[in-house]
Formats: structure tokens, C-alpha cells, sequence
């Protein structure tokens, strides 16, 4: 059995890993519309298909910063004001030279300026706003309105905590993801919300963005942030990245924005279409049938890639925590005072979200993508497997432990042919829900770049797409129910055997 196991979790991490190694240059980006256009854009202008790779939607900026300290990444787009205040807590207004000598001892750079800045602001519906309403000084004598924020802007040095002491404002905002902001500030569940200056809705919804009239945000100029030793690794794709400077305006960018947004346009054929000044086929967003649509997300060119990684992950997780589980189950079995500090543990491991430890992961393990999702799946498999192994152990009878001595046989004897083979039903139904768990938790692991179905339902909350939601959930549901009918399967033949004996 546990041979079997061994060449189980083999062939999981065969399938979780890339198909190829990452010997190309890796370009990551943030998990907001723009910042996968931009991830293409360098990706794609690098060089040649395959010269670069892109690991879309890695999460927040602190993730995706750690990925490039950690060189799981090479580079990404961000902005001079977030590198700046947010990153290297330099004073307000510092320019690139600043935060090139700031990033220089971490072995990072920042350079090639694309040539459009992208600010914070805030924005209210025209059409149902005060008419006194046009500055954020004004907010401060509308203490009623409900703003929603997004929760990085929320918790940005330069964001909300800032700009309410700087305006004196007193609401309190709630927090909500910027893929649906706009759609909840137009259905009026919310009066004013953080914008980026080059999104596509603020025309689309009729936004009227408010005056920074005391000037708190700074510039947010888009650049490369990049490691120091990029150039000398990859000295073409380097020098092909460098004729972006200054290529990309503000109406460029929200025209791109509004290509995804609003047309439903694919990243790679904006990114595609921007450089080589040709117009991207219109996605099959607003003129085909939604079940069309959905479908053809469902069956896309990506479906067996993702599928490979998503079953990937979680069998090399629940692989590893059965390894790890069944004896961590049989110590808390057989000692009791042992056993309660084990599931303790193990219980505990459950109540972290499993962003946090993912986000906590990466730092340790010094990567981004798979190892950090692994670790985080087996950590949490763990306690239904130790629980049911401990259960089933003690819900053997002492009379056939006391007859298996009798017999002659030693105490690892009696645990593997008396023990194991009885508590086995409770035991495997430990694995199952563990197995069940982890498809659904292995959708987070998208948001740390390593794969799997929750690569679309990243790029759904994203662009606040509901099919892309739908074509990432309906599969990971599907491979619950069949990893459930797997081990039903299992249970019933096991029965039969031991019927038949």
C-alpha cells in the first residue's frame, strides 16, 4: 500500500509541475485588468513565442513583490507612486531615481517608463451624486455616503488611511473587490468608490471622478520593476523590452482596458493587437449566446492544462498528507496525552485563510506557484485523515487485539494485519473528504501563479465575468463529484472483499 501511495504522489507532482522548465524569461502580473494586459504586452514584446512566459494574476502587490525578491519572477508592471510609498515607504513624490537607489541593494530595478500614469481616484455616479460633490474635500461634509474600496487600497500606505486623514474624512468604508465595484456603485449599493485613472468604466458608467484638490496621491508613472542581473541573463529580450519606453499613452491603455472589459476581448490578443497596430477580434462576449460562450470557456484550448495541474495538486497533497497523516494518526491512537497536542496542531492549521497562508508560504519557501499551493493543500488535508485514522484505530475492538497475540503475533504485526484492515473504512473515508476539500481549496492557488481551474475564476473576479467564474467552477465541481464516485468505488470493491473473505 504504500508503494502504491509513493508512485501516486510521483505521478501527481509529474502533473502538477510545468510541462516545461522555466528556463524562459518570467514576466508576472497583478490579478487586476490591467496589470494582465501590461503582463502580456511584456510578455509578448520580449521576443519570439517562448522567449518569455507570463504568470498572470499573482495576487496583490506584496505577493507579487515577494515573487520577484525570491526570483520566481523576473519582472512585472507596477507604478513609480505604489514602489514608492507602498513598497520602499519612501517620502511622497519621490521619482524613479529614488526608487531605483531604494531597490538596488534588494538586487531589483525599476526602468523602461511604458508612458501613461495610472492614479488613484475616487468616483461617484453623476447621475445620482450631490451636485456639491465634485472634490475630495467635498466628502468630508457628506459623512452619510457609503464608500466601497478595494481592500488593498484599504490597506495601502498611500490609500485610504491616508487620504482620510489627509481630507478628514469620516466615513467607513466597506471592503469590495474591484471587479465589481463599478457594477455595485451603478446598482446603488455603494455612493463612491476607488477607481484607477485609466479604467474603461468611468466613461462607460458616467462616473465623475473627484478633484484631488490637496494633492495626496502622487504620481503613478507605469514601469518595469525588474532583477538587476535581467539584462545579463537575456540581453535580446531586455533590449526588445526597451522600444516600450514611451510607447503606450493613457488612451491607449483604457482603450485596451475597455477591449477586456467591455468587448470581452482575450489579454494576449489586445497585448497582440497594440503591437503590431491592428485591431484584436471582438470576443464573443455581448454577441453570441451565453450558453455558446460558456461552453466554449468550458472546452477551451487551456481545459487539459489546467486539469493537469488542478488534479496535480490536490493528489500530491492528499498523497503526502496520507504519508504524513495515517501515522501522526496512529501516534494520537496510542497516546493519548500525544495525540491530543497532534490534533490540536493539525486542527489548528484549519482556522488560517488560506490566502494568508499562501501569502505566508511564499516568503518561507522563497517561490511562488506550486511548492507554496502544495504545502498549503497538504497542510490542510492533514486533519481529516489524522482524525479518522485515530477514530477508526480506537473503534477496534481490544478482544481481536488481545486474540492477534494470542496468536503470536508482535505489536507491528497486530497494527498491520488487525488494526489497519479494520479501522481501513474509516481511514479511507478520512482521505475522501480530505481529497473533496482540496479540489474546491486548490482554486486559491491560482492567486500565487501555480495553476489549476481557479486561473479562470481569478480572471473572472477580475473582469467580473460570470462565465469565466462559471467555466472555472463547474470543473472543479465535476472533479469533486468524480474524486467522490472514485472513492465511493473504492469503499464498495473493499467491502466486497472483505464479504467475500
Amino acid at each position: 500500500m504504500l508503494h502504491g501511495w509513493l508512485w501516486v504522489l510521483a505521478a501527481a507532482l509529474a502533473g502538477a509541475m510545468p510541462a516545461h522548465a522555466a528556463d524562459g524569461l518570467r514576466v508576472g502580473s497583478k490579478r487586476f485588468t490591467e496589470s494582465y494586459i501590461l503582463g502580456e504586452l511584456l510578455t509578448q514584446a520580449a521576443g519570439p513565442p517562448g522567449t518569455a512566459q507570463h504568470q498572470p494574476g499573482l495576487g496583490n502587490t506584496a505577493i507579487v513583490f515577494a515573487a520577484l525578491k525570491a526570483g520566481s519572477i523576473d519582472l512585472y508592471p507596477d507604478y513609480t507612486g505604489t514602489l514608492a510609498a507602498e513598497i520602499l515607504k519612501l517620502s511622497p513624490g519621490a521619482g524613479l531615481d529614488a526608487i531605483q537607489k531604494a531597490l538596488a541593494p534588494m538586487g531589483l530595478g525599476a526602468a523602461i517608463p511604458l508612458g501613461f500614469e495610472n492614479t488613484y481616484a475616487l468616483a461617484v455616479s453623476d447621475s445620482r451624486a450631490p451636485g456639491s460633490l465634485h472634490r475630495l474635500s467635498d466628502l468630508a461634509a457628506q459623512p452619510q455616503l457609503r464608500l466601497g474600496l478595494s481592500h488593498e487600497f484599504l490597506g495601502r500606505a498611500d490609500g485610504w488611511p491616508g487620504l482620510a486623514s489627509r481630507y478628514g474624512l469620516p466615513q467607513r468604508p466597506v471592503g469590495l473587490d474591484h471587479g465589481v465595484a463599478y457594477e455595485a456603485l451603478a446598482a446603488g449599493q455603494v455612493d463612491a468608490i476607488d477607481i484607477y485613472s485609466t479604467d474603461a468604466k468611468i466613461r462607460k458608467y458616467k462616473l465623475r471622478v473627484l478633484a484631488d484638490d490637496r494633492h495626496y496621491f502622487p504620481r503613478y508613472d507605469a514601469v518595469v520593476v525588474y532583477r538587476l542581473d535581467l539584462p545579463q541573463r537575456f540581453p535580446q529580450a531586455w533590449q526588445a523590452l526597451q522600444r516600450l519606453a514611451g510607447r503606450v499613452g493613457a488612451d491607449d491603455m483604457i482603450a485596451m482596458n475597455a477591449a477586456a472589459e467591455i468587448d470581452g476581448q482575450p489579454f494576449d490578443a489586445i497585448a497582440r493587437a497594440f503591437l503590431t497596430g491592428t485591431q484584436a477580434q471582438d470576443a464573443a462576449n455581448g454577441n453570441d449566446a451565453p450558453r455558446s460562450r460558456l461552453w466554449s470557456a468550458l472546452f477551451g484550448p487551456d481545459t487539459t492544462r489546467l486539469a493537469r495541474r488542478h488534479v496535480g495538486l490536490v493528489a500530491g497533497a492528499v498523497g503526502a498528507a496520507t504519508l504524513v497523516g495515517v501515522p501522526l494518526g496512529i501516534v494520537a491512537a496510542r497516546r493519548r496525552r500525544t495525540g491530543q497536542v497532534v490534533l490540536g496542531a493539525v486542527s489548528v492549521l484549519q482556522t488560517v485563510p488560506s490566502l494568508a497562508l499562501l501569502a505566508m508560504l511564499i516568503p518561507l519557501l522563497g517561490r511562488i506557484g506550486v511548492w507554496p499551493a502544495m504545502v498549503a493543500l497538504f497542510l490542510y488535508a492533514l486533519l481529516p485523515i489524522v482524525r479518522n485514522t485515530s477514530t477508526g484505530l480506537e473503534q477496534v475492538p481490544q478482544g481481536m487485539r488481545d486474540a492477534a497475540r494470542a496468536l503470536g503475533l508482535r505489536g507491528g504485526q497486530v497494527l498491520r494485519y488487525v488494526e489497519l484492515p479494520l479501522a481501513l473504512p474509516v481511514l479511507l473515508a478520512g482521505v475522501k473528504t480530505a481529497a473533496i476539500i482540496s479540489v474546491g481549496t486548490a482554486t486559491i492557488a491560482a492567486f500565487v501563479g501555480a495553476g489549476g481551474f481557479g486561473e479562470r475564476i481569478a480572471t473572472g473576479l477580475a473582469l467580473n465575468d460570470a462565465t469565466l467564474l462559471l467555466a472555472g467552477a463547474i470543473p472543479a465541481a465535476v472533479l469533486a463529484l468524480v474524486v467522490q464516485a472514485g472513492f465511493e468505488t473504492l469503499e464498495w470493491a473493499l467491502r466486497r472483499h472483505r464479504d467475500a473473505r
